[in-house]
């Protein structure tokens, strides 16, 4: 019989596939996840403007310097410090720094009020929250009629804070830091995308605004996004950063999760608590048989599956105990055509990886079945 209490000696996420969707830091999500088992697929979504050769930047630091405004909000630490060092690379470095120290600097939580101490500044107030929604109370109450307002972006929307700003009067001017366009090359994405509507991923993370607004804008170019958005809200986890993150996926109907503090860490441990209480787990022929993404658990040994026999589990476990005609079996198997032999060969390619013949039982003249324990059987009868 299966231990209950038996401590796997697999990561909490092996057997699962994660995709990533980020240009930055995409390293460092990607070996978070692997080393807590996952198979990774990466394809930047968009790619990051170089601060040197930005035009936008630059004329937007210039008009800093020649008319100094009344606010800097500065909103990300590698933004803030990203735009120093880019003005430095154009002979405008301690221009810029010296208009900063004339000015109200506010600095949107304790990495950014780092990173201007950093460049020798001093913030006038940071919130302790983090919170933009918190900035944006302060400058309210101070009043901003009549006042310019800088508000150093970072490729992220900041819905409703400059809109609010100009609504009460207020002059803002964007510091786009870090502006994203599509991929050079788009085939990662593109295969990216199939792997979302064939199943192949289990999760799909992402960590900017931007990056969900061009999958989704290439998924419709391509005529899959009804595809990709079945898929993202029953099969396919979307897992965001944060909220302001979510918020391209909110608004075409997805469900999306994030972690309490908008980090890669929290982002990491959500999955490793989401992706296996998703699994499938059932007491199979005196085993604990839990279905995963591209691998099965049983008694809590990892057993990786071809993608073949994944399909036939899946359909197996659909109906568990009952008997899946071999018909129905051939249907779920990718491309097999009409040779209903292509599922016996697939059947015993599974019960090989899976190292216990008798997790699925043959029913002569009929089909399959997961020979499903007896105390389940009432149970799972009517499922």
């Amino acid at each position: 019989m299966y231990d209950e209490q038996q401590r796997p000696d697999h990561g909490p996420l092996a057997g699962f596939t994660v995709g990533v969707t980020a240009a930055r830091r995409a390293d460092e999500l990607g070996a978070l996840l692997q080393r807590r088992g996952a198979a990774v697929l990466h394809a930047p979504a968009l790619r990051i403007v170089p601060l040197s050769d930005d035009s936008e930047l630059l004329a937007a630091t210039k008009q800093v310097i020649d008319q100094a405004p009344d606010v800097v909000v500065a909103t990300t630490a590698i933004g803030f410090r990203g735009w120093v060092e880019a003005a430095d690379g154009w002979g405008l470095g301690e221009d810029l720094l010296n208009r900063l120290r004339g000015v109200e600097l506010l600095a949107r939580g304790p990495k950014v009020k780092g990173a201007v101490r950093a460049a020798g500044l001093t913030e006038e107030w940071s919130p302790s929250s983090e919170s933009m929604a918190e900035v944006l109370d302060r400058l309210l109450e101070e009043g901003v009629e009549g006042r310019r307002v800088a508000v150093q972006l970072h490729g992220e929307p900041l819905p409703g804070f400059v809109e609010a700003l100009r609504a009460a009067g207020a002059e803002v001017l964007g510091i786009p830091v870090y502006r994203w366009l599509p991929p050079e090359d788009i085939g990662p994405v593109d295969r990216m995308l199939d792997a979302t509507v064939s199943r192949g991923l289990d999760a799909l993370t992402f960590t900017s605004a931007p990056a969900a607004a061009s999958l989704l804008s290439r998924a419709e170019d391509r005529g899959l996004l009804p595809e990709l958005l079945a898929a993202l809200n029953h099969d396919v986890l979307p897992a965001c950063v944060g909220p302001v993150t979510a918020l391209p996926l909110q608004a075409r109907g997805v469900d999306t999760v994030s972690p309490e503090r908008f980090r890669l860490g929290p982002l990491v441990q959500l999955l490793c608590q989401e992706l296996p209480a998703r699994a499938r787990s059932l007491p199979i022929a005196g085993h604990r048989v839990e279905i995963r993404g591209h691998a099965v658990l049983v008694d809590g040994e990892l057993k990786p599956v071809p993608p073949a026999g994944m399909s036939l589990l899946r359909a197996l476990s659909r109906r568990p105990g009952w008997v899946v005609p071999r018909s129905d079996l051939l249907r779920a198997l990718p491309g097999a055509g009409k040779d209903e032999h292509a599922v016996e060969t697939a059947m015993a390619r599974l019960r090989t990886a899976l190292g216990a013949p008798k997790l699925i039982q043959t029913v002569v003249k009929r089909g399959y079945r997961l020979a499903l324990d007896p105390a389940a059987d009432a149970k799972y009868s009517d499922t």
